[in-house]
C-alpha cells in the first residue's frame, strides 16, 4: 500500500504529527506492531502505536493532554484531536515472575525493544514520513509466507506472557495465517499455565477470534494445542458428541457449531455483534449433559435449561456484564422456539417477533438451520411476517388506560394490571379494534 494525502485518514495524520513532534525534538519515533503489520498487508489499521527514545517525562513535556498508564513500563498515552496513542519508550525487560509482567525494565535502542515483542508479524518498525520498514526480526518474510511465529524462543515468549498462547492462535485465525510448528509445539507444552491468565483478558482474546473472523479454524487450533480444554472445557465437551443424523447430517454436536461460526465468518459483510457469535458458540452446550439414547434413537432432554445454566456460569467467569450475559442467555433460551412459530397464536407470534434482538434471534435460527438440515422455512416465515405486520400490530397502541379503569370503577390495585394485560391480548389476537370495543370486553369480563 502507498500512503498518499488522500487514503490517509485522519487519525493516521495526528499519529504521523505525534512522530513528527518527537523527531523536531531529537527523538527517534517509528510505527510498531499492528499498525505497521496492516500496512504491509494492505489493510488500513485501526489504531496506531508509536515507540520511541524519549523517555516518558519527556514525551509528558513535549505534549499538552498525557496520561501515565504505564510509565514505570515506559508506556504514555497521549491524547491528540480527540484520539488517544499509545507512546512507548524503546525498552528491554528484565524477567517475567508472574507471566504477564517484567519485574524490572531498561529503557534501550529501538533494536532491543522489538527483540522483547511477541510475534515477528508485530515487530516490524515503519518511518511514516518515508514509509520505510524496518525489519530486525523477519517479520516481512513471514508475513509474506503468512506464519504466526515467535521471535525468538516460543517458550521462553510464552513464560513472559502466557497470554500471547492464545494470541498466537487469535492471530492465526484473525489473519488467515499458518502457525509455525516450534511455536504449536510450545503452546502444547506450556497450555496448562493459560490459567494463570485473568479471565478478562482471555475473553477479550475470544471475543477478537469470534467477531473478527476464522472463529472456526481458531477454536480447532486451540483443540488441537490443549488451550480449549483449560478455558473453555464445557465447549470442548461437544466434541464427539453423535446427534441424529436425520436432523444433523453434518455430524456431531461440536462438526454442527463449528460450522456456524464459519457460516458466522462467510456470511456477515459487517463487523459481527458479540452476542450472536456467543449465542452460535453456546447454544447447543447443553447437550453434552442431556444425551440420551434409547430404542427410539438420541435425545437430548433439556438440553436448552441446562445449557443456559452451563453459559450462564461461563459468561460470569469471563466476566461478561449482565446485559452481556443476558443477551446471550436469551439467544439459548428461544432457539428452539423456531419450530413452533407457524403454530403460534397470533398473540404469541407477535409478541415473540418483537422481542429485543429479533434480529439476532433469527440470525441464530438461520445459522443452525443452515449447518444442519438446511431447511429455512420457519425463518422464511418470520421474515415475511415482519414485512407484513405494520408496527402497531406488534405494538398496538393502549386503548384504555389505568386512570380509564378507575373512571370505570374498578378498585386500585392488581386487578388493573391483569385488565391491561388482557386488553393487549386481545388487541394482538385482533379482537378488540377501539376504544368502545375495549370498554365491551372489559364490562363483559369484569364487572367494576
Amino acid at each position: 500500500m502507498t500512503w498518499t494525502s488522500e487514503n490517509k485518514d485522519e487519525k493516521r495524520r495526528t499519529a504521523e504529527a505525534i512522530i513528527r513532534r518527537l523527531k523536531q525534538a531529537g527523538f527517534e519515533s517509528y510505527f510498531v506492531g499492528g499498525c505497521v503489520r496492516d500496512f504491509v498487508r494492505g489493510v488500513i489499521p485501526g489504531d496506531y502505536d508509536i515507540v520511541t527514545s524519549a523517555l516518558p517525562d519527556q514525551v509528558e513535556v513535549l505534549f499538552e493532554h498525557t496520561v501515565a498508564v504505564g510509565a514505570k513500563f515506559g508506556v504514555m498515552v497521549v491524547i491528540q484531536d480527540g484520539h488517544s496513542y499509545e507512546v512507548a519508550t524503546f525498552r528491554s525487560d528484565d524477567a517475567y515472575e508472574d507471566g504477564r509482567r517484567p519485574t524490572r525494565v531498561h529503557f534501550s535502542s529501538a533494536k532491543e525493544d522489538v527483540l522483547r515483542r511477541d510475534f515477528t508479524i508485530n515487530g516490524l518498525l515503519m518511518d511514516p514520513e518515508t514509509n520505510q520498514i524496518i525489519d530486525y526480526i523477519g517479520g516481512l518474510a513471514d508475513i509474506d509466507r503468512k506464519v504466526i511465529r515467535t521471535i525468538g524462543d516460543p517458550g521462553v515468549r510464552f513464560n513472559e506472557d502466557y497470554l500471547r498462547m492464545l494470541r498466537a492462535i487469535r492471530f492465526t485465525a484473525n489473519l488467515g495465517f499458518a502457525i509455525d510448528p516450534a511455536t504449536r509445539n510450545a503452546i502444547q507444552v506450556h497450555a496448562l499455565n493459560i490459567k494463570g491468565i485473568s479471565a478478562e483478558r482471555i475473553a477479550e482474546e475470544l471475543n477478537k477470534m469470534l467477531t473478527r473472523g476464522g472463529a472456526r479454524p481458531g477454536f480447532e487450533l486451540m483443540v488441537e494445542t490443549g488451550i480449549l480444554q483449560q478455558i473453555l472445557p464445557e465447549v470442548n465437551r461437544m466434541r464427539g458428541v453423535g446427534q441424529p443424523p436425520r436432523f444433523h447430517p453434518e455430524g456431531d454436536v461440536w462438526q454442527h457449531t463449528m460450522i456456524m461460526l464459519d457460516l458466522l465468518t462467510g456470511e456477515t459483510s459487517s463487523s459481527i455483534a458479540p452476542s450472536l457469535a456467543w449465542g452460535a458458540l453456546l447454544h447447543d452446550v447443553g447437550k453434552p449433559v442431556s444425551r440420551t439414547e434409547d430404542e427410539a434413537g438420541v435425545h437430548f432432554y433439556g438440553h436448552v435449561q441446562l445449557g443456559e445454566t452451563i453459559a450462564e456460569d461461563i459468561l460470569q467467569r469471563l466476566r461478561f456484564s449482565r446485559a452481556q450475559r443476558e443477551t446471550v442467555i436469551s439467544l439459548i433460551h428461544h432457539h428452539m422456539v423456531f419450530m413452533n412459530v407457524q403454530k403460534m397464536r397470533p398473540a404469541r407470534l407477535k409478541r415473540f417477533l418483537r422481542m429485543p434482538n429479533f434480529h439476532l434471534h433469527l440470525q441464530l435460527h438461520r445459522l443452525d438451520c443452515l449447518a444442519s438440515h438446511g431447511m429455512l422455512d420457519h425463518y422464511d416465515f418470520c421474515r415475511r411476517q415482519l414485512q407484513n405486520l405494520e408496527r402497531e400490530e406488534l405494538h398496538p397502541p393502549r386503548l384504555l388506560t389505568g386512570d380509564d379503569l378507575l373512571t370505570m370503577g374498578f378498585a386500585p390495585g392488581k386487578l388493573i394490571g391483569e385488565i391491561l394485560r388482557a386488553l393487549e391480548e386481545e388487541q394482538l389476537e385482533n379482537r378488540v379494534h377501539s376504544q368502545e370495543e375495549a370498554s365491551a370486553f372489559v364490562q363483559i369480563r369484569w364487572k367494576p
